[in-house]
């Protein structure tokens, strides 16, 4: 078959910009238009999820290809841009690869002048939309970003990673659970530790695909008000969300458990306090034996041992947290090529 995707053109367009071109062969297009930006999978629909999805496993399977891949020269003379606030090893390595095995450029502006420290993010995004088709971001508050994403209507922009929610953590997960799973509506996932940006994004991916998931938080570290409401309306399938206090009852019987560190990047002082509030929800081997007998552990890496696992479940044969790092590639590769294909 040949590929959805061929070689893309520059179109100018605007006062200098350039909009990427990225023509579509024998695939059929997407189920829905794709948003502009992907700042949240709220804003994405179930169909466009599953797009993301069939798209990443098909990128896997033709990334052995190299140069000859049909999507090599997929965005050839395009250019990407990524300000990371925050320190990165998987999100950007994973997105510096993505854009080059697809033919594109990426620029990488000093930290100290590209999100406000020398003039307003907004300036920023203005510029910026001038010479590249995208920004990848990775910043602390999430109105932050989507200040940045509305300053510029004609700059794709992907959120690499904010306070509140990590989107392209959450489909790579996806795409190792459907590996593992083949279908994933009807499955169960538990989420044992703080309800932070990790286990945001988890919860809208898990509404909507159709699984079941239980997060087991202490009190004061629950997941927002909010996320729960966001849940209830992005449910399909129905797809169900349980909040609990006991991480054993979260993981009873559930095919996966996933969990995140204790202390995020900005709540170091707070470390102390959290060392003792969450060490019941360690996972470990007695955690572990209460979940499915074949169920898998997941986690968005880096990880603490020791911390919120032990070394024995994190290197486990059930274990799935490289095969999570290695699908942020291809999910990341799928939603550039959505997201930047679909300009017109």
């Amino acid at each position: 078959m040949k590929s959805a995707l061929s070689a893309s053109s520059a179109k100018p367009y605007g006062n200098g910009g350039f909009r990427a071109r990225v023509t579509r062969a024998s695939q059929p297009m997407p189920s829905d238009p794709c948003p502009k930006d992907f700042l949240s999978l709220r804003d994405f629909t179930s169909a466009q999820v599953d797009d993301v999805l069939r798209l990443a496993a098909r990128l896997k399977q033709e990334r052995r290809l190299g140069r000859r891949a049909p999507t090599a020269s997929a965005l050839a003379a395009v250019h990407v841009a990524l300000l990371f606030e925050k320190p990165s090893l998987r999100t950007r390595a994973t997105f510096e690869i993505a854009v080059r095995e697809l033919g594109g450029d990426v620029i990488v502006p000093p930290q100290d002048v590209s999100l406000g420290s020398r003039e307003t993010p907004a300036d920023v995004a203005r510029n910026l939309e001038r010479w590249v088709a995208a920004v990848v971001i990775r910043t602390f508050a999430q109105s932050r970003l989507e200040s940045f994403a509305h300053a510029a209507p004609r700059l794709h922009v992907i959120n690499a990673l904010t306070d509140e929610e990590h989107p392209c953590q959450a489909v790579a997960d996806l795409l190792t659970l459907q590996e593992l799973w083949g279908t994933l509506r009807g499955q169960t996932i538990a989420y044992v530790g703080d309800g932070n940006n990790v286990a945001t994004s988890l919860v809208h991916a898990a509404m909507l695909t159709g699984m079941h998931i239980r997060v087991a938080a202490p009190e004061g570290y629950e997941l927002p008000a909010h996320v729960r409401a966001d849940a209830a309306r992005l449910s399909q399938h129905g797809a169900t969300l349980t909040c609990v206090r006991d991480p054993r009852e979260a993981v009873k019987d559930a095919g996966a458990i996933y969990t995140d560190v204790w202390t995020s990047m900005g709540q170091e002082a707070q470390a102390d306090d959290r060392q003792r509030i969450f060490q019941p929800y360690q996972v470990n081997a007695s955690l572990m034996a209460d979940a499915s007998p074949d169920a898998v552990f997941m986690h968005c890496l880096p990880a603490h041992r020791g911390d919120e696992v032990t070394d024995d479940v994190l290197d486990a044969q059930y274990s799935v947290v490289f095969d999570q790092a290695e699908n942020r590639l291809h999910a990341q590769k799928a939603l550039l090529l959505m997201l930047i294909g679909n300009a017109r």
